[in-house]
């Protein structure tokens, strides 16, 4: 699914006159179709490409298919605004929904991927891999909001204590948010320490305390259910998944949609490093103490200890 930043109180579709939000996108061409006549040229342009090619809607982004139909972006919006709804992501939403449940299992890629070599294809894999990358990079900055991004980057900035929740491909993504992190004189700490589990370290976190979390479908039940355990001990949760629909992204104080589409056999995690780059940009931004001493003291301790080269930059 396409990030967006989620009020995770309010669940309901982001349209104002239009029905059948959670059909497969059949019952909004045919409403787009009816309003054809009543449209401007380019949005009239638009519209028809849209009802052309369906299945484009929920894989390619906003950018992606006004170039297809050779409109402005802004054109889609417009599009999407003609039949009641708020933004074009909500006009988006059912055709992602159904593109996804559409989409290969792992396994199925995972053959997709051996076939590659067989067939002497490796330039299709490349651009393939290419594609699915830079149209996550760009779903995710064209949705983002920057007050929600400064909400939440204020939240960590100022918690007694950070801990940031990520197994599997998402641990790497928790490791690296930490060590940026205390560059900026933020100490936020990786969880479950060794020989616990998330429930443990929860369990010591109060009202005060931030809960980063992180997980993407299928979703990791020790992680929900640490997320929940966090909830019911007023700990500000920042939820980051790829559905506004995840477990974890329910309930939460913040919470980030990622899109995490790839040919690969296992989700796509180029969208969440970026979004957590781009959190940590708003906390340099935000914090109170001089980061650029903070920064470069933090590299001179590490010059000190010999960790760098000599002839490192």
């Amino acid at each position: 699914m396409s990030l967006a930043v989620v009020n995770t109180h309010d669940d309901n579709c982001d349209r104002t006159h239009v029905t059948g939000c959670n059909d497969n996108g059949q019952d909004t061409l045919r409403q787009l179709q009816t309003a054809l006549h009543s449209l401007s040229p380019q949005v009239r342009k638009a519209a028809r490409y849209t009802i052309d090619n369906p299945g484009e809607i929920g894989v390619l982004s906003m950018r992606q298919l006004a170039d297809a139909a050779d409109v402005q972006p802004n054109t889609m919006v417009r599009m999407a605004r003609s039949i009641g709804f708020d933004n074009y992501e909500a006009f988006r939403k059912p055709f992602r929904s159904a593109a996804a449940q559409a989409a290969p299992s792992f396994t199925d890629r995972a053959r997709w991927l051996q076939s590659i070599n067989a067939r002497g294809r490796h330039g299709e894999l490349l651009t393939q891999l290419a594609a699915a990358a830079l149209g996550n990079i760009e779903e995710l900055y064209e949705s983002l909001d920057a007050d929600e991004l400064k909400n939440a980057a204020d939240a960590i900035l100022a918690a007694k204590h950070i801990s940031v929740l990520g197994v599997g491909t998402a641990k790497s993504l928790a490791e690296n948010f930490c060590y940026v992190a205390a560059m900026i004189g933020s100490q936020a700490t990786t969880i479950p320490a060794p020989g616990r589990i998330a429930l443990d370290d929860i369990a010591n976190l109060t009202k005060g305390d931030v809960l980063v979390a992180m997980t993407f479908s299928p979703y990791r039940s020790e992680i929900v259910e640490a997320t929940q355990l966090a909830i019911a001990q007023d700990v500000t949760v920042i939820a980051i998944s790829d559905s506004r629909t995840s477990p974890i992204c329910i309930t939460a104080d913040h919470a980030f949609a990622v899109p995490t589409g790839t040919p690969q056999y296992y989700s796509s995690i180029v969208a969440a490093a970026a979004l957590l780059e781009t959190l940590l940009a708003f906390m340099a931004a935000d914090t109170t103490i001089d980061a650029a001493q903070a920064i470069d003291a933090f590299h001179q301790r590490r010059r000190s200890a010999g960790i760098y080269t000599p002839d490192s930059p």
